[in-house]
């Protein structure tokens, strides 16, 4: 089915941008998602932006471009995952319940010992795992010495709260791993010496460096937090669990807004200028898994069991071939998703 759909991308392939946010386990429907798109033969892709989950789907993506073209992308991505998913004896040790996407109440109190536990004392959720993963799958060097792609991958300073935003050229293990560093359960990972958080917390993920540097007009966000919550909490729990959530995503619901409303202003701008030119001409797509993902608990975020992983990344491919189908040949020509409609400022708040 993805194959056939490579007739319905126009006839001059238009490159484009990618924003892929981050989720834990749940990159593996971005996984999906970029999968199929790789396998119809979609735009070249000239920038990605990715922050957690979205940073390691972006390296992994940007290194397989750049060593074996489309294929090669497609294989490294399937071959961290599906590594990935070796890394924890989940069966063994009794975590997660038979469908593989929730923990037991063995795992639960795994969890929260961590909690408790980190960062304070190296625990055995740290981030060695996958730094050797990463290590053996991405070949950093290569990523910092090329031009041909843009990366742009988030952290969060641990100290201020500020965004920070590796480019290619200063990429390394140590970003794309504190891009990832969730602070409950990993100490921060240090940068030139200074401590880094999970880049959601700032931008997730963070795209005005797609708009500043005019390296496509059509950008393709993979959207992996819902976009409802579900019902009111009323258990402390899930107050917490909430919270948790809505502090993940309002760094970029508030960077969407912003965007959109800015983009409102350039079209009735009576003299536009470089910025509002470029707003004009940019084309905005958004791919999310929130069909998916809703449906999951939250806590299977962090279960990157060989079962859930292969569901997700079924998932992801299934909805880019829908996609790819109903909006495909709006590359290149005009935009596909409304950000005033999704983003834009609630006057009734």
């Amino acid at each position: 089915m993805l194959r056939r759909s490579m007739s319905i991308w126009s006839s001059s392939p238009r490159p484009i941008s990618l924003a892929l946010q981050g989720g834990g386990a749940h990159g593996a429907f971005t996984w999906g998602v970029l999968d199929g798109l790789l396998d119809a033969g979609a735009h070249p892709i000239a920038a990605v932006s990715g922050t957690s989950a979205g940073a390691i789907n972006a390296v992994l993506l940007a290194h397989g471009l750049l060593s074996g073209g489309r294929e090669g992308a497609r294989a490294a991505l399937a071959g961290f995952w599906e590594d990935l998913g070796r890394v924890v004896p989940w069966e063994m040790l009794g975590w997660v319940a038979s469908d593989g996407d929730r923990l037991t109440p063995a795992g639960r109190l795994m969890l929260q010992w961590a909690n408790f536990m980190a960062p304070l004392q190296d625990g055995m959720l740290r981030l060695d795992p996958l730094r050797d993963l990463l290590r053996r799958h991405v070949d950093f060097d290569l990523l910092r010495r090329q031009t041909r792609l843009r990366l742009h991958i988030a952290a969060t300073h641990a100290n201020s709260g500020r965004l920070r935003v590796f480019s290619h050229d200063e990429l390394t293990v140590e970003a794309t791993l504190a891009s990832a560093c969730l602070p409950t359960l990993q100490p921060p990972v240090l940068v030139d010496g200074e401590p880094y958080w999970d880049g959601g917390y700032s931008a997730n993920p963070a795209i005005f460096p797609l708009v500043r540097e005019r390296a496509a007009s059509d950008v393709v966000v993979v959207m992996l937090s819902p976009r409802t919550l579900g019902d009111t909490p009323r258990t402390a729990e899930e107050v917490r669990v909430r919270a948790v959530e809505i502090a993940f995503n309002a760094a970029f619901l508030c960077e969407m807004r912003m965007l959109s409303d800015a983009l409102s202003l350039a079209r009735r701008a009576l003299w536009p200028g470089p910025l509002e030119r470029r707003l004009r001409a940019m084309r905005w797509h958004l791919i999310d898994g929130h069909d998916t993902l809703s449906a999951l608990p939250v806590d299977s975020k962090l279960i990157a069991h060989p079962q859930l992983l292969g569901r997700l990344h079924t998932a992801g491919r299934d909805r880019a071939a829908e996609w790819l189908a109903v909006h495909g040949a709006a590359i290149g020509r005009h935009s596909s998703a409304d950000l005033q409609r999704l983003f834009g400022t609630d006057n009734r708040q």
